[in-house]
């Protein structure tokens, strides 16, 4: 059985990684807005969500809609999360992180090497725990 894969692309302006995630054994499902991210969560459990933290300045309290993501994400044990960020806005991007469990983070431009070293590190968590 393949595992699921949940892409939650809202700017993307990165290369399509769906080939490279069917490489190494995922299903791939993509979201363009994290309310339908969100939504898709409450009826199937992907092993690993990649996201982007996305800065808002205009949230009153919060820095952007990730964080609702993730309050979700919390609630279903061993789902991973893999973060895209721009190195602009790491020190917001680090203040969420501080709150929230974000397994691995790439800043862009996304290096298709080091995104397939996350997930391969995943599987080899995976196989230690099993």
């Amino acid at each position: 059985m393949k595992k699921l894969l949940l892409s939650i692309v809202e700017l993307g302006g990165y290369p399509n990684f769906a080939p490279l995630y069917a490489s190494l054994g995922y299903e791939v499902a993509v979201e363009h807005s994290m309310r339908k991210a969100i939504g898709f969560l409450k009826k199937q459990r992907p092993a690993v969500i990649v996201a982007e933290f996305n800065f808002q300045s205009d949230f009153r309290d919060r820095t952007s809609s990730l964080e609702s993501l993730m309050a979700v994400v919390q609630r279903l044990p061993g789902v991973r999360v893999v973060v895209f960020f721009d190195e602009e806005y790491q020190p917001q991007f680090e203040k969420l992180r501080a709150r929230l469990p974000v397994d691995a983070a790439l800043a862009f431009p996304i290096e298709e090497p080091a995104l397939k070293a996350c997930l391969q590190a995943f599987e080899e968590d995976q196989n230690i725990d099993a």
